[in-house]
C-alpha cells in the first residue's frame, strides 16, 4: 500500500497510490485528512482502505497533485548523522559506536515537486539522500525484532543541510532545521511492500541528473531495528513519529570543490521500491523579493 499526503482544493487530504492513479481517501468521508490518524487507525483502518481501493471513483493523476510533506506534524523526528562509514570518513569522523542523533522540527520540511530553500544567510546548502522510517505501533524498550514488527512503512527523505551552519556549535541542529530544507515523500509504503528493516535497496541521490550518492540501505552501521530498540530505551516512538536513517557518502560538502545545491538545481533522492522524491532548490532571496510588500 503507498499513501500520500496532499492539498486539494485548498483543503489536506490523504490518498492512495493505486496502478491507475490516486484516489482521494479523504473524499470518500470515510477518512481522516491526516496520516497520523490513518497509521493510529491500525489494522481495521488498512482493511477500509483496501476496500476503498476497489471503489468505482475519481483517480488523479500524480503529476496533478499538489503533494504535503507526507507527514507534515510527526510528534517526533529522530534523525541519524554518520550511519555509513565511507560517508562518515569522508567527514573526518571515525565509525561511531552508537547513533548519532540529532532532531528536526515540522517547520524545517517541504514535499515532493516543492522547493528546498537556499538560504539567504549561507550558500552551503547539501544534499542528503536518505531513508525515512514511519512507526506504526508504540515502541518502548524493544528488541530489534520487535521494533521492526512496529514499523509501518518507508519514504524517501532528502535532508538538506547547511554546512557552515551545522558546524557553527557541536550541536547540529541549527544546520539541519533551515526552514524547507528537509524534503519528505512522496509516498508511504507499507512495510509489507519491502524487505524486512528495508534492508539491500539501492538508494540514489542525483544533482541535475548526474548521480552523486549511490549506495544500499544494507551498508547502513545502524540497522533500522536496531536504531529503534536504542531509541525505545529513552522515549516510547509513537505512531506517526519518523525516524531518518542517515546518508551515504558523495556529499558535497567532502568533494574538491565543494559541491553547493544553487537556485534552478534539481535534486532527486531514489530508494529501490519506495520511490523517487524530487525537489527544485530556489533562493529564500528570490522567493522573498517575490512577496507582496507589507503596506506602509
Amino acid at each position: 500500500m503507498r499513501l500520500l499526503s496532499f492539498m486539494r482544493d485548498g483543503r489536506p487530504a490523504i490518498g492512495l497510490k493505486l496502478p491507475d492513479g490516486i484516489l482521494d481517501l479523504t473524499a470518500l468521508g470515510d477518512f481522516p485528512a491526516d496520516l497520523t490518524a490513518v497509521i493510529q487507525g491500525g489494522a481495521s483502518m488498512a482493511e477500509r482502505i483496501a476496500a476503498a481501493a476497489t471503489r468505482t471513483a475519481e483517480r488523479m493523476s500524480p503529476d496533478a497533485i499538489a503533494f504535503r510533506p507526507l507527514i507534515p506534524q510527526a510528534g517526533a523526528m529522530f534523525c541519524l548523522g554518520l550511519n555509513y562509514a565511507d560517508h562518515a570518513a569522508e567527514g573526518g569522523y571515525a565509525k561511531p559506536a552508537s547513533p548519532t542523533i540529532f532532531m528536526r522540527c515540522p517547520r524545517s520540511l517541504t514535499a515532493h515537486n516543492a522547493p528546498i530553500l537556499r538560504p539567504i544567510v549561507s550558500e552551503q546548502l547539501d544534499y542528503e539522500a536518505e531513508l525515512a522510517v514511519v512507526i506504526g505501533a508504540p515502541i518502548r524498550h524493544a528488541t530489534a525484532d520487535q521494533a521492526l514488527d512496529a514499523v509501518y512503512g518507508y519514504s524517501c527523505f532528502n535532508d538538506g543541510s547547511v554546512r557552515d551552519y551545522q558546524r557553527k556549535t557541536i550541536q547540529w541542529t541549527l544546520g539541519k532545521n533551515f526552514e524547507q530544507t528537509g524534503a519528505f515523500g512522496p509516498y508511504l509504503v507499507t512495510a509489507d511492500e519491502l524487505p524486512r528493516g528495508a534492508s539491500g535497496l539501492a538508494i540514489t541521490c542525483r544533482l541535475n541528473g548526474q548521480v552523486v550518492q549511490q549506495d544500499n540501505t544494507r551498508s547502513m552501521i545502524f540497522a533500522v531495528g536496531e536504531t529503534l530498540a536504542q531509541l525505545s530505551e529513552c522515549v516510547t516512538l509513537q505512531p506517526g513519529d519518523a525516524v531518518i536513517m542517515g546518508t551515504p557518502s558523495g556529499v558535497g560538502h567532502a568533494r574538491k570543490p565543494p559541491l553547493w545545491m544553487r537556485h534552478g538545481d534539481v535534486v532527486e533522492v531514489e530508494i529501490e521500491g519506495i520511490g523517487l522524491l524530487r525537489n527544485t532548490i530556489e533562493d529564500e532571496a528570490a522567493r522573498k523579493a517575490a512577496l507582496p510588500r507589507a503596506a506602509a
